[in-house]
């Protein structure tokens, strides 16, 4: 489908009252101008969740979820944009418009593809209970009845073609598209064939692919569906549409291998494990599990095919990790896998390997320090070289960056690198007297100011006229600043409510939703535009030192008339009491 023009998202975000979409989920309690709430994405005693009708936008102040109504939608309910704005849509009786660059037979594409995989799935379930060879291997492996239900497991009958008296058209190309059938030189046959199924869900609880496994010798011991247009091995997780509010509420999510672990765990009352799809987890999916819970628990087999699938683990999540999140890694006895452990030594036991995990900080070092010798010099400079990378990977936990640096000096006996001093642009900024003074409750010290500017715009986007020639800077709060003063300039018409849309896929989309978030812990009486006023005095009081510096330390008599008049206005209106 083409891209949604923003003039309609703009309309549809006028028409969406964000406090009643999200009532339909969560019960909302009035607290002050804005609604609070126990979080849905993430298990807490108290309400931190902010929910703000005049800016039309949703903050976690424990797990850091923020955005829209579209976006609520899509992070509640798992679907993709272009459903989540068609669901609002409906809800606000819109049409979404059709601008002629799609196919109209393509439009509902993605609907036909999973009318084939429930197809496919109830064959396939209907197909297990006369299949006396399947029905004896779950069992000997201990799955009941009741969990062969509840995760709708199935069995593929051997043969080339079985899925055609199920699906009416077995030359239908969508088949093809979908990954259920093959089609080969003109031949056409069955993807799965002889093999327990596996139904893969996503967070609608929409079938969007399968995995089959093998129930004797063969290869591959599992076989997953290909990449659809429905199904990305990347992305999604088995057992997290069953499992997604046990993992809230335990505030922990269990990683393992394969699907069988995530039954059999579920069956004996571990109901926060997911399954990553054959693959070793990526970024995407350590992401969408640490927006869900403050741990992650990796459970591998305790060999050494284990070990280095959890590396692969740690390496794919660590540019993921905020501060406040835990990895930890769980190597399990030997020739023991989750599920065997549980259901030899039950739930508690497992519970138990899993509170005694062997947190990032050990497991990186661990492994590291077995690559050298810090019994000399030379090893440790090694061990220092090893490490720098994957230190410089943490680029959300600033904190952990540093208490990894440090524990690595102390290993080393080499001094942590030292954090470069900021710029004074950068340094907290506070308020001239009788300017702007912090609201009570808020820190004495105030944000930077171009922090400041960024969440006065981000409050009042009329601002932006206001701003005039600004300094060059680094920061990310500046250059979110450039970018968002720049879209305002050339889009006046934009209001505050309709800028996470605008940002969602650009480089700066965090640094504004950050600096909106803010504004919801703003009190009623605090004065914005004092402080935005102070803020500009101060990047301009800065700017000004450094044109006098940078003039002054030329000699008079080399400067062009320009440049004389430009250190004696710096002079005259930049320059303040010190």
């Amino acid at each position: 489908m083409a891209r949604i023009p923003e003039d309609f998202i703009q309309q549809l975000l006028d028409r969406t009252d964000i406090v009643a979409l999200i009532e339909k989920y969560v019960p909302l309690k009035k607290a002050g101008a804005n609604y609070q709430a126990r979080c849905p994405f993430h298990n807490e005693k108290s309400p931190s969740f902010s929910v703000s009708p005049t800016k039309q936008f949703y903050h976690c102040f424990g797990c850091g979820a923020h955005g829209t109504a579209i976006t609520f939608l899509m992070q509640h309910t798992g679907a993709p944009f272009i459903d989540a704005v068609k669901d609002l849509a409906a809800l606000a009786g819109m049409q979404v418009p059709d601008d002629g660059k799609r196919d109209p037979a393509e439009d509902n594409r993605r609907a036909r593809l999973l009318e084939r995989m429930d197809i496919a799935e109830r064959f396939y379930r209907q197909a297990l209970k006369p299949a006396e060879r399947a029905v004896a291997y779950l069992k000997e492996r201990g799955v009941t009845g009741e969990t062969a239900a509840r995760f709708g497991l199935g069995f593929a009958p051997d043969g080339w073609q079985p899925l055609a008296e199920a699906v009416g058209d077995y030359k239908d190309d969508l088949l093809v598209e979908a990954g259920l059938v093959i089609s080969n030189e003109g031949k056409r046959y069955d993807r799965f064939r002889d093999r327990v199924m596996f139904p893969i869900r996503n967070e609608r609880g929409q079938v969007i692919g399968f995995g089959g496994r093998v129930m004797g010798q063969g290869e591959p011991k599992y076989l997953n569906s290909p990449e659809t247009p429905l199904f990305h091995k990347g992305r999604e997780l088995y057992g997290l549409h069953e499992h997604r509010r046990a993992i809230q509420e335990a505030d922990r999510v269990v990683v393992v291998e394969g699907y069988m672990d995530v039954v059999m765990l579920d069956q004996h009352g571990v109901t926060n494990a997911v399954a990553t799809l054959g693959t070793a987890i990526t970024a995407d999916q350590a992401a969408r599990l640490l927006r869900l819970a403050d741990e992650v628990v990796f459970a591998f087999d305790g060999d050494n095919a284990g070990r280095k699938a959890a590396w692969r683990a740690l390496e794919n999540s660590l540019p993921q990790v905020p501060d406040g999140k835990r990895l930890s890694f769980l190597f399990l006895p030997e020739g023991e896998d989750p599920d065997s452990y549980v259901r030899a030594q039950g739930a508690d036991a497992f519970r138990a390997l899993c509170d005694r995990a062997m947190p990032l900080s050990d497991f990186l070092f661990n492994e590291l320090i077995a690559q050298t010798e810090l019994g000399s010099q030379e090893g440790r400079v090694r061990l220092a070289k090893l490490a720098e990378p994957y230190l410089g990977r943490l680029a959300q936990a600033p904190l952990l960056t540093r208490a990894l640096k440090q524990r690595l000096g102390a290993l080393t006996g080499l001094d942590a690198p030292r954090e470069r001093p900021q710029p004074s642009s950068q340094r907290p900024w506070t308020p001239q007297q009788g300017k702007g003074q912090p609201p009570q409750g808020r820190a004495k010290v105030m944000a930077p100011p171009w922090r400041v500017l960024l969440q006065a715009l981000c409050n009042d986007p009329k601002r932006a006229r206001r701003l005039g020639d600004l300094p060059d800077n680094p920061s990310p709060d500046a250059q979110a600043l450039m970018a968002l003063a720049s879209l305002l300039r050339e889009h006046p018409e934009i209001q505050a409510r309709d800028l996470p849309e605008h940002f969602q896929d650009r480089p700066e989309g965090a640094v504004i939703l950050a600096a909106i978030a803010a504004q919801m812990r703003w009190p009623e009486d605090y004065d914005a535009e004092a402080d935005f006023l102070g803020a500009l005095a101060g990047i301009r009081v800065e700017a000004g030192r450094g044109d006098v510096k940078a003039l002054s330390s030329r000699r008079l008599a080399d400067m062009t008339p320009e440049e004389k008049a430009r250190l004696l206005e710096a002079v005259r209106t930049r320059k303040t009491p010190g």
